[in-house]
């Protein structure tokens, strides 16, 4: 009587109030997996990444009400930092020419690569990553860590990426106009393998952008502005790369939806495994 509030609703409140503390202990614990997800991905994932590994563990789950949580309990994921450009064009050596035009999509993996070097910063000095990424997968086949970018750091990423990537006749291998990637070294590792080589513009970036969007990624998701030591920087990268990205990092794949680059490698190779 005193808050002008009718009988009935009192009584329709007081009886859905144990079907409101259901659905707030429900929500909380769906905060909780939504946590646990953000901080296994070094608090990387935003809202979709986060939606879709529910959905891969059995939740149906809105994306807007996953949306709705992190916005309110400020959840948020990584905004990657703009990299700084390390290789320098050798300006006496021709470039080969460019084979991709800005197309980093391939139907069929070891058919199209990318590759480049970043610096990592340490307590002992700079630390070299050259990496070499599949563009059917995007999964990360070869890489190589030094403490210098002389040639001998591409050829190894290369090398290795042949040596797990069953690179197919005629494959693309592209890179920037670096004088590592011009150099004679990296080019008879190129024809040794049967492959084609590629190359962006001086100075554009757009030209190399899948392989600079994973330096990127890498930078932003381990988080570490300075290591201690090049073995600290290491250890890091390789975990980032074997444990992380390559095996559990989902990624939107335009026909099988959200995966990480292994599973897009085994669902491709079904596609192209014959017929008994």
């Amino acid at each position: 009587r005193v808050m002008g509030i009718n009988r009935s609703t009192y009584y329709a409140w007081l009886a859905a109030r144990p079907a409101a503390a259901e659905r707030q202990r429900a929500e909380d614990d769906l905060v909780d997996e939504i946590r646990v997800i953000h901080a296994g991905s070094r608090g990387a994932y935003g809202v979709p990444r986060v939606h879709a590994a529910l959905r891969r563990a059995g939740r149906g789950i809105n994306r807007k009400k996953v949306e709705r949580l992190m916005r309110e309990r400020d959840i948020r994921g990584i905004t990657r930092r703009r990299r700084r450009h390390l290789t320098q064009q050798d300006t006496k050596a021709a470039p080969a020419p460019d084979l991709v035009g800005r197309d980093f999509t391939a139907g069929r993996p070891g058919t199209k690569l990318v590759g480049d070097i970043t610096y990592l910063p340490t307590i002992e000095g700079w630390w070299y990553l050259a990496t070499v990424i599949d563009l059917a997968t995007r999964e990360v086949i070869g890489y190589a860590m030094a403490e210098h970018h002389r040639a001998e750091l591409v050829t190894d990423a290369l090398r290795m990426a042949a040596g797990r990537g069953q690179l197919q006749p005629g494959c693309i291998m592209h890179s920037d106009r670096g004088s590592e990637y011009t150099s004679g070294e990296f080019r008879s590792v190129i024809r040794k393998l049967g492959l084609r080589q590629s190359m962006g513009r001086t100075g554009i970036c757009y030209d190399n952008a899948a392989a600079e969007s994973f330096f990127g990624l890498l930078k932003a998701e381990i988080g570490t502005t300075v290591w201690d030591s090049h073995e600290a920087a290491r250890a890091d990268v390789f975990r980032f790369i074997e444990v992380e990205y390559n095996r559990t990092r989902l990624r939107k794949h335009p026909e099988f939806g959200y995966i990480t680059p292994l599973e897009t490698r085994a669902r491709l190779r079904q596609d192209f495994t014959p017929a008994a």
